[in-house]
């Protein structure tokens, strides 16, 4: 099948030579400085992509944005995935997400190697607690964006609150599953009132043997790994990462409760350095997703050893890989997929159940574990109003609250 570049029905390879490299090079230029969450990247990859090296149209641009908001997995990556994908093929694709998550991950995997020695004293101990201080700030400012935009009405709200009600009842994954599931059924009963986008006549039909295969892999490592892997700590890990990425929908926040149910309760990694790392990683550009290589790196699966460089390089592999797979299964398939009215109400319930989800996950670990005196509630308190009302950048606020705790430590 042939199509011209950057065309997201075909996902054709450009003939340019050397292209991958063009890509990679286009992408840790990104990696090294988008700053600012999930949506902010896209912003800068339209820049990037759209208006300045013309690699896709505003329409092809929409599109994939659109698929990769509607796929489980971190959006900004698979955009840039998806973006690869059609400018230089498979290995476009590869150098896309290498070089934009290359960046933060090699700042996680180090900040995994100082952070028992900084938390040794006092200040260290203080300028750790900052970072759990940011992330509720971070999680408020989400928990907020998300309500805003995905809880509209009254049938998306009372679906959030379910799947809360849910999560409260069984506080394991099992329940966030359950959640996500309850949100979809919800959401075909009671989410039908926006029309359904119409599909493209005359569009060429793509091949379905790659959507087959894709999906087959995609439940293959999801369904069985568990029974199969489970005596390798090394494939326990992979696996438990796997699952969170393959889980997440709604924004990269949305994996904190997933990782903290899959590493911090069989106790692989403690709450506090949980929380710190998650603070830390509001404080690198690029995406959310790479905290994951900071858990692999810290992570002691049952009870043994840390999981070093190779642990890092195992949990970030397999947290975006589901999502990746996704990606590249669906593409071609998605003008078609879109226009499904039940598809559109499933998606609308499944997101209104991350909103109780997360709201569920803000109040532990974040709030139960960051806010521990009057002093940590005004620190949050004023880095959440500096990132919505103000907008302060991240890197900012991250600052702000280290230094906070650290001056209470020592006044």
């Amino acid at each position: 099948m042939s199509a011209a570049a950057g065309d997201p029905e075909t996902s054709t390879r450009p003939a340019a030579a050397g292209a991958p490299l063009d890509v990679f090079l286009v992408f840790l230029g990104l990696g090294l400085t988008s700053f600012g969450g999930p949506i902010a990247h896209l912003g800068y990859f339209r820049r990037a992509f759209v208006e300045r090296r013309a690699w896709l149209s505003e329409a092809a641009f929409a599109d994939i944005v659109a698929l990769c908001q509607f796929l489980p997995g971190p959006a900004s990556s698979q955009v840039g995935f998806a973006v690869g994908l059609t400018r230089a093929g498979f290995w476009g694709g590869v150098a896309a997400w290498t070089g934009f998550t290359l960046p933060s991950a090699v700042l996680m995997t180090a900040f995994a190697y100082v952070q028992p020695y900084v938390g040794s004293g006092p200040v260290g101990l203080a300028a750790l607690h900052g970072l759990t201080l940011v992330a509720v700030a971070v999680v408020a400012q989400a928990l907020l964006a998300m309500a805003r935009s995905l809880c509209t009405d009254r049938p998306t709200a009372s679906i959030a609150a379910g799947a809360a009600l849910i999560v409260i009842a069984s506080p394991v994954s099992v329940g966030q599953l359950a959640a996500i599931l309850a949100g979809g059924l919800a959401g075909l009963a009671v989410c039908r009132g926006a029309p359904a986008a119409p599909a493209e006549d005359g569009a060429p039909r793509p091949a379905s043997g790659w959507l087959i295969a894709g999906l087959g892999l995609f439940a293959l490592l999801f369904l069985p790994g568990g029974v199969f892997l489970a005596g390798s700590p090394a494939a326990a890990l992979f696996h438990a990462f796997y699952k969170s990425g393959a889980l997440v929908f709604g924004g990269g926040h949305v994996v904190l409760p997933l990782l903290r149910d899959q590493v911090v309760a069989p106790g692989w990694v403690s709450d506090g350095a949980f929380l710190s790392g998650y603070g830390m990683a509001q404080a690198v550009p690029g995406p959310l997703f790479t905290f994951a290589a900071y858990l692999g790196a810290v992570s002691r699966v049952g009870g043994g050893l840390g999981g070093g460089l190779g642990g890092a390089a195992i949990a970030l592999a397999a947290i975006f890989l589901p999502g990746l797979i996704l990606v590249g299964a669906l593409l071609p398939h998605w003008r078609r997929l879109r226009g499904a009215a039940a598809a559109q109400a499933a998606m609308r319930g499944v997101n209104a159940a991350v909103v109780g989800i997360l709201g569920m996950a803000f109040y532990n670990p974040v709030w139960t574990s960051g806010v521990r005196a009057p002093a940590d509630l005004g620190i949050a308190l004023a880095a959440f109003v500096l990132l919505v009302a103000w907008r302060a950048p991240p890197l900012l606020v991250v600052l702000g609250c280290v230094g906070a705790s650290v001056s209470l430590t020592l006044v």
